[in-house]
């Protein structure tokens, strides 16, 4: 029995340590022989067991699986925030106009506030009193440009009449307010504050609010006394109609500005 000469690795025998001469005419033993797999086999084998650069099948799957859960969650992050934004936008889209403060507007404290007006351009006029060189009857005219006055929103001052015209159908509220100054107050003073609107196509006015004002003044006859009046309602206009004021004693009215004006915005 020989051993299988085709291993290319060398092959290992065993041999007697005896230098006797007595025994070199013996045959030797048969020994066995060990080989072992070629080189290239061995190395086949330990690559399948340790998978792709040394990194085993279980543990890469587990690496995937985890860089899978982190973009997850990144897009559901996105998706979030990506909601929240056009929510965001909605909101200020949807956002509704600010009324005026109709008590503070109503006693005069402060005048409508413009800038959020000129965005929307809402219908609304504000005029204020004004010192007359030439006195009309009963029908006041008002400055639209000094001070806090304005116009916006298609609504006109007809200089010429003393009235504020709206372009727009809708509800309105329309203001006034008139100080006066009897020099000469007795019990038997008086006077009356108005106001009335003129349609096209109508051949009279039409009285939309009216105050009349007596027995203000003190006991004492024949001194000064300063009153006013203030009309404020919400009313319902017409394409091109025309507001105005009336006064019973125009040459009464104070000369200062924010003691006197008119006013309407479109609800």
């Amino acid at each position: 029995m020989s051993c299988d000469q085709t291993y290319p690795l060398p092959q290992v025998f065993l041999v007697d340590g005896g230098g006797d001469p007595q025994f070199s005419t013996q045959p030797p033993n048969l020994v066995p022989c060990w080989s072992f797999p070629p080189a290239h086999q061995r190395i086949r084998s330990r690559g399948k067991s340790q998978g792709c650069m040394g990194v085993s099948p279980g543990l890469a799957m587990l690496v995937l699986l985890l860089f899978l859960l982190v973009f997850a969650g990144l897009g559901f992050e996105a998706y979030q925030i990506h909601n929240m934004q056009t929510e965001l936008r909605d909101m200020r889209q949807d956002k509704p106009v600010t009324e005026f403060h109709v008590a503070e507007k109503q006693i005069g404290l402060h005048e409508p506030e413009l800038n959020g007006e000129d965005k929307d351009n809402r219908p609304a006029g504000h005029v204020i009193g004004r010192i007359e060189t030439v006195l009309f009857p009963n029908t006041l005219r008002w400055e639209q440009k000094a001070g806090r006055a304005f116009t916006s929103g298609g609504v006109a001052y007809r200089a010429g009449e003393g009235a504020l015209q709206v372009n727009e159908s809708g509800l309105y509220h329309i203001y006034s307010r008139v100080e006066l100054i009897f020099k000469k107050c007795d019990p038997t003073s008086s006077f009356v504050h108005s106001v009335f609107v003129r349609s096209t196509g109508l051949p009279s006015s039409l009285t939309l609010m009216e105050a009349h004002r007596a027995g203000f003044c003190a006991q004492q006859p024949k001194h000064s006394w300063t009153t006013e009046s203030y009309l404020g309602s919400a009313l319902k206009l017409q394409k091109y109609d025309r507001v105005f004021v009336n006064v019973s004693h125009p040459r009464l009215l104070s000369h200062t500005h924010y003691a006197n004006f008119f006013g309407l915005y479109k609800i």
